[in-house]
């Protein structure tokens, strides 16, 4: 039986995180202040990016079709893209969604991108935490085939539907209260062999004990928009706080680089453990 509710705590958590993660797009001197006093910059409403939007689209779809049906994804992609194009999206999605909402099918507009290989970058993971919450109750084959679908509409390279695929089978071991060894083990299962499962294996050896700074230097931070360069970082971080969402975030963060789409990404995980605060919930900016 899909689990909706599931999947709406997790999109709750996504939204927060990328919400919170956006606010530390700011100067320097403030951005030191802020992460030495845990205070977070602006004031509320905490606005969503495209982390988001997409991660709507993807709710949608389930909760309408009850699967992961890629024709309805690439609309709902293309009308929210149309709706509100100044969401933070960068420049490969633009000319992929933009190929969407005139209608052109999702195969051909995902590989009109780096001369027909597709986008390799972190786009799909930063959305698809809830579909794995969705499918917590089915086999994994199920999730990673849905992730795979769910990534393909946007992202052709292996690389990108990779990352998707980790950040998904990681949500549903959550969800099902796994130890975290064992998150791990299904996630390296899973994850097609390529530089984001190198990635991945090099996180699971990490341990949780290094300073955040040297999990940075060993994984990535997504500063290069990348699965490979994402994914390992934000599941070490998610995993690491796998029961405590703020502290989560306040790690997650402290590895600046791609800030909002590391912080949706455990935000998606970690909400599976532990509840969005409501202060923060509240601070969001409402789901449309």
């Amino acid at each position: 039986m899909p689990h909706r509710d599931l999947m709406r705590r997790s999109l709750d958590g996504l939204s927060v995180g990328d919400a919170f993660g956006e606010r530390f797009f700011v100067p320097a001197e403030r951005l030191v202040l802020a992460l030495a006093h845990r205070d977070v910059p602006g004031r509320a409403p905490w606005a969503w990016t495209d982390d988001t939007a997409m991660a709507l689209s993807v709710v949608e779809v389930l909760e309408t079709h009850g699967r992961l049906d890629a024709d309805a994804l690439a609309r709902a992609f293309g009308r929210r893209y149309t709706a509100q194009p100044s969401r933070g999206y960068g420049a490969g999605a633009h000319e992929v969604l933009a190929q969407l909402a005139l209608g052109v099918p999702w195969d051909t507009a995902a590989r009109s991108l780096f001369e027909g290989a597709g986008s390799k970058g972190n786009g799909a993971a930063m959305r698809v935490a809830p579909l794995g919450a969705f499918f917590a109750d089915a086999p994994l084959s199920t999730v990673v085939e849905a992730a795979h679908q769910s990534a393909a509409v946007t992202h052709a390279h292996p690389e990108g539907q990779a990352g998707a695929v980790a950040v998904a089978v990681a949500a549903h071991a959550l969800a099902n209260e796994e130890p975290r060894s064992m998150v791990w083990t299904q996630v390296l299962a899973r994850t097609p062999h390529g530089a984001t499962r190198d990635g991945l294996q090099r996180a699971s050896r990490l341990g949780f004990d290094v300073p955040t700074a040297h999990a940075v230097a060993t994984l990535g931070n997504g500063a290069r928009v990348l699965s490979e360069d994402t994914v390992p970082f934000a599941l070490w971080c998610a995993l690491k706080h796998h029961d405590n969402f703020r502290q989560a975030l306040w790690e997650t963060v402290s590895g600046l680089g791609d800030r909002d789409t590391t912080c949706a990404i455990v935000g998606g995980l970690v909400a599976l453990r532990d509840a969005p605060p409501a202060d923060w919930l509240a601070a969001r900016e409402p789901l449309s």
